[in-house]
């Protein structure tokens, strides 16, 4: 907390390179430059940031049969998914450390064959005290993703608070909040790829349902964030938003602090008084 006594949070609304995991983690060192300047006590990155949300893709598969294509492409994206301890996690824990903040960022998890959609929660130490995997994969998410489990539900005791992550449409069901809320969640960590107007009165009804703040980071994510062979429906054009962001920032009594942020990537600040009214 800063000597005024407010926790400094900033969320990062950002794309990511899908299938290039190094030059997402390149673009990451970028944004975390940016967000050091304004001295962070907790920075939130979208859902599925290291590895990629594949937007628009359904991999060759049908009920039944798949091509040879499509797994080509899912071995493409099985590739730009990072293992957990690994290389990838030493350099997000580096740069918690650098910004001396709890860092939440959204990954792709590869676990033997498996894929999981993770969050992962670090120290301003640089230590990994969450690994949170997505209870269940929305919709066809599950022919990406391997299913969590509720082992992985913490609620992690920060210098400035009680800390805890909802991934997309795990804030949509009411049992997962209550497990939350029965923890004392006081900073809501929301990760996702959910752009729709519906998500801010979600995000808002969270807020004041558990009387905690709501830091939410969308993706904003464009087709020059893709290689030219990415098989989209329509076919690849440049400069089309796939994923037009919302990321906001909301108060204990559903007041929208900052953003949503849309058409653009960048970042929400604000500075919160850690006790709820």
């Amino acid at each position: 907390m800063n000597e005024s006594g407010f926790v400094c949070a900033v969320v990062v609304q950002a794309g990511s390179y899908v299938f290039d995991t190094q030059r997402t983690l390149d673009q990451f060192d970028d944004w975390c430059d940016q967000a050091a300047q304004h001295r962070p006590d907790l920075v939130v990155f979208p859902e599925a940031y290291i590895g990629g949300y594949p937007k628009g893709l359904d991999f060759g598969a049908r009920v039944g049969t798949r091509s040879t294509e499509g797994r080509r492409g899912f071995e493409r994206y099985f590739n730009a998914a990072i293992e957990i301890p690994g290389p990838e996690v030493d350099r997000l824990a580096g740069a918690a450390r650098r910004l001396n903040a709890m860092l939440v960022i959204g990954v792709i998890e590869r676990s033997g064959r498996t894929l999981y959609c993770t969050a992962l929660t670090f120290t301003p130490s640089g230590d990994l005290v969450a690994r949170h995997r997505k209870l269940m994969p929305t919709a066809s998410e599950r022919l990406l993703w391997g299913l969590g489990d509720g082992s992985t539900m913490d609620v992690i005791e920060a210098p400035f608070g009680r800390v805890a992550t909802a991934i997309c449409w795990e804030n949509y069901m009411p049992l997962y909040r209550t497990a939350l809320y029965a923890d004392g969640v006081e900073f809501w960590c929301a990760p996702t790829v959910d752009e729709r107007d519906v998500w801010q009165a979600t995000m808002r009804h969270i807020a004041v349902e558990g009387r905690c703040f709501v830091l939410n980071a969308n993706q904003y994510l464009t087709t020059d964030h893709l290689p030219h062979d990415y098989q989209l429906p329509t076919g690849y054009e440049p400069d089309v938003a796939l994923i037009g962001g919302g990321s906001v920032i909301v108060s204990p009594m559903g007041d929208v602090i900052a953003g949503p942020l849309r058409s653009s990537e960048g970042l929400l600040v604000a500075d919160l008084a850690r006790a709820a009214p």
